[in-house]
């Protein structure tokens, strides 16, 4: 008997030093990724910036926003997939505690040879415990509430996503009411150059392909004033559907575009990995994989359990839980798993698989961020370059417009002069209001990429 005990209990103390030492298979180089001091050609290293939502000194948008958060349907579906893995979470930890179960049968049964009646009343309390030896239920409450620390942070990534889509699509709406009164100016011009040449070619001044040119030119203006206005309509719809609203299309929206000029703070690229929610979603759900390897690799391992229950079984409800009739019991159970055709060793292995897989997930999500963020910089000092170049030719195409016409009338140039002068003039103008929307569309993008907060308890930050 004491040999027995002591084969037994080698065994248990070999499968509890292998429980030890494999409970971990996440590759330790993972957290030492090669990066660089800082972003592109940047010299400068300053902190981030959270709070950068109150840079918009602009009620309309703050409100749309509140509403946006409370109101969104999408950020409300993320929300509930927080509390259902919170709920998971109290699941798998509930297997740590003991369970307790009170049960009542109550029966009626007939016998012919000869007719009688028996009744049977029983009521027993149920004891059930499962002793973590292994440490197998602790992991599995380790996956759990990895896996819910991984959507809370999955969560406030869609917060933030969806505040900086809110404020995106409410400047979008903005160039396109801009737009669509450069168009409608445009239209204008048309109209009146369109009265000067028919009253000049009723005079004899004009030739007949003058009147067509422009009058096609006022058709081109209005149907795309009209285009122009379908578009607004649908821009204004989907800020509605961000916010929560019917997307009747009426909302108005009355504000500039404001040319950025200061520069953002990037921070380190080393500080995007602890501040964009993405990316510790990402790292937390790697080590749920972690944990979950560690938990199939115990299921191979014996497992002990305790059970116990106390009662009573009578005739007359009434004699239940009599002190002198009273039974119990308690048992212990072992159990290891002997064959089982592979199927504990394959999940181990799949669980392994999972875990090497979620280690370039993770490491391409990490580098993918790094490449966002480095994009908006580049793009950033793209769009100032062409914003300011555009500015110069827009200059000059509004002073060959107004000279094309001049010269036009005084019969020096022909009137597809004058056409080709306005199409400049025109391109050159609605090229300055999209590269403005792209330049706020940009840095509010590379706010989210570097993982600032749209909310802070800290000091407002300049305005930009």
């Amino acid at each position: 008997m004491v040999n027995r005990l002591k084969f037994f209990g080698v065994i248990c103390a070999t499968f509890f030093i292998q429980s030890c030492t494999s409970s971990s298979q996440l590759d330790q180089n993972i957290q030492n990724v090669k990066h660089p001091d800082n972003w592109g050609k940047e010299k400068k290293i300053n902190p981030v910036q959270d709070n950068w939502l109150a840079q918009l000194d602009n009620a309309q948008i703050q409100q749309l926003v509140n509403q946006a958060l409370q109101e969104n349907h999408q950020l409300r579906i993320n929300a509930y997939n927080v509390d259902i893995k919170k709920q998971a979470l109290i699941v798998s930890g509930s297997q740590l505690w003991p369970e307790l179960d009170l049960s009542f049968t109550s029966g009626r049964n007939k016998s012919n040879t000869p007719t009688s009646y028996n009744n049977t009343n029983s009521l027993n309390l149920n004891l059930s415990y499962e002793v973590d030896i292994w440490g197998k239920l602790s992991d599995a409450e380790r996956e759990a509430n990895l896996s819910f620390l991984a959507e809370k942070a999955n969560y406030e990534q869609h917060r933030q996503k969806l505040v900086s889509d809110v404020v995106t699509a409410w400047f979008s709406v903005i160039e396109a009411e801009h737009l669509l009164a450069l168009y409608q100016n445009q239209a204008k011009t048309s109209q009146h150059n369109l009265e000067i040449i028919e009253a000049s070619y009723r005079s004899g001044l004009s030739n007949a392909l003058d009147v067509y040119l422009s009058r096609n030119q006022l058709n081109n203006e209005l149907s795309r004033v009209e285009t122009q206005k379908a578009s607004r309509t649908a821009l204004v719809r989907k800020l509605e559907r961000l916010v929560g609203g019917y997307p009747h299309g009426d909302l108005s929206v009355e504000a500039e575009l404001p040319l950025l000029k200061s520069e953002i703070p990037l921070g380190l690229p080393s500080q995007l990995i602890t501040r964009k929610p993405s990316l510790k979603a990402s790292w937390y759900q790697l080590l749920a994989k972690d944990a979950k390897l560690a938990y199939a690799h115990k299921q191979r391992f014996p497992s002990i359990r305790l059970t116990g229950s106390i009662g009573d079984s009578q005739s007359d409800i009434s004699d239940l839980l009599s002190a002198s009739s009273l039974a119990w019991s308690l048992l212990g159970n072992i159990s290891a798993p002997l064959f089982n055709a592979g199927r504990l060793k394959a999940g181990e292995e799949r669980a392994r698989f999972e875990l090497k897989q979620g280690e370039q997930q993770y490491l391409d999500s990490l580098y993918s961020a790094f490449n966002e963020v480095e994009n908006a910089i580049t793009l950033e000092s793209t769009l100032k370059s062409s914003y300011h170049t555009m500015l110069a030719a827009q200059q000059n195409a509004e002073i060959a417009q107004a000279l094309s016409f001049e010269q036009y009338q005084s019969g020096l140039v022909t009137y597809t002069t004058v056409l080709d002068a306005q199409s400049r003039s025109f391109e050159a103008q609605s090229t300055l209001i999209k590269l403005k929307n792209e330049l706020i569309a940009n840095r509010v993008n590379l706010h989210f990429s570097l993982g600032g907060d749209f909310s802070s308890s800290q000091p407002d930050a300049e305005v930009k």
